[in-house]
C-alpha cells in the first residue's frame, strides 16, 4: 500500500526497523531538547503529515522500551489518526515516573500502525443472542 506524506522534519520517513515489525517508529521534531517532568504530560511534534485512504487508521502507540526503561507512555493510547485529518501527527507523551526525562530531536518517540476499519450500522434490538459468557465481564473467569 502506497501511502501520501509530507515530511517537515529533519528525519527519515517511517521504517519498519525489523521483517515482521507491524509498527513504524515516529521521530521527535523539535529544534530544542525537551525535558519531561514526572506525572508531566507534552504534545512532541513530528513533522509529518499523511493522507490515508478512506476505510484505513493509523494508531499511535506507546514503544515498550521507553515505557519500560523510562516509564515514558502515551496518554490518549492508541492515539487514532483518521483518514480525512491531513495536520500534522503529534503524540501526547507522558512521563509516569520519578526521573526528569529528557526528548532529543530525532529521539524515536511512538510506533505507527496503519490499520483498516470497518464502518458500522446499528441495528437496535430488545434482546442479544446468547453466549456461554454472557454478561460476564472483568474478572468472571476467576483469579490467574
Amino acid at each position: 500500500m502506497n501511502i501520501r506524506i509530507i515530511n517537515r522534519s529533519k528525519n527519515s520517513l517511517p521504517a519498519y526497523e525489523t521483517l515482521h515489525a507491524a509498527g513504524m517508529d515516529l521521530r521527535a521534531d523539535v529544534e530544542e531538547p525537551i525535558l519531561l517532568k514526572p506525572m508531566e504530560r507534552k504534545l512532541v511534534p513530528t513533522g509529518l503529515h499523511i493522507e490515508l485512504p478512506e476505510g484505513f487508521e493509523a494508531q499511535i502507540r506507546p514503544r515498550s522500551g521507553l515505557a519500560f526503561k523510562h516509564g515514558i507512555g502515551i496518554v490518549n493510547s492508541p492515539g487514532t489518526i483518521d483518514a480525512d485529518y491531513r495536520g500534522e501527527i503529534k503524540v501526547l507523551l507522558v512521563n509516569l515516573s520519578d526521573q526528569v526525562f529528557e526528548l532529543c530531536a530525532g529521539d524515536r518517540i511512538a510506533q505507527m500502525i496503519i490499520s483498516r476499519y470497518e464502518k458500522v450500522s446499528w441495528e437496535q434490538v430488545d434482546v442479544l443472542n446468547e453466549t456461554t459468557r454472557g454478561a460476564g465481564g472483568y474478572g468472571h473467569t476467576g483469579v490467574g
